[in-house]
């Protein structure tokens, strides 16, 4: 997509145990500390992650377009398809892109996407389970 113009912006990639050579014309590199990725979180016009929670949701707290791409049983990317269903949630209440073309998330994301704001649900969770174990107790 670099080559075909459709990405014009300097390109970031942490390729993990993907051999380097696949990722010409990017900026590849195998892992980046926490402190690095939150870094480039922040520098980032555009995300574009696999479908785990904590890459998503870390791109949607900074009010980053994300593009989510979950890796996938049947191409033998996971065990299970369970990202798939991360980001047809992500999708579905407006905070991602993630419509499994590639091309069209990026004419998405260059159009003005805007993620819907993340609401963490964390304090609810807490008091619900704070108030059952008074209750218990």
């Amino acid at each position: 997509m670099v080559e075909a113009g459709d990405i014009n912006e300097k390109v970031i990639v942490q390729n993990g145990h993907t051999p380097a050579q696949a990722f010409q014309h990017l900026d590849a590199q195998a892992f980046f500390s926490y402190d690095e990725m939150d870094k480039l979180y922040d520098e980032a016009k555009l995300i574009i992650s696999h479908g785990g929670t904590g890459s998503i949701i870390t791109g949607v707290k900074k009010q980053k377009p994300v593009i989510a791409v979950p890796r996938r049983h049947e191409h033998g990317e996971h065990n299970d398809n369970h990202q798939l269903e991360i980001v047809e949630q992500f999708v579905s209440t407006g905070h991602v892109i993630g419509s499994g073309d590639l091309h069209q998330d990026v004419q998405t994301a260059n159009e003005g996407f805007t993620p819907a704001p993340f609401t963490s649900g964390r304090d609810h969770i807490a008091d619900m389970i704070r108030t059952f174990i008074q209750n218990k107790a």
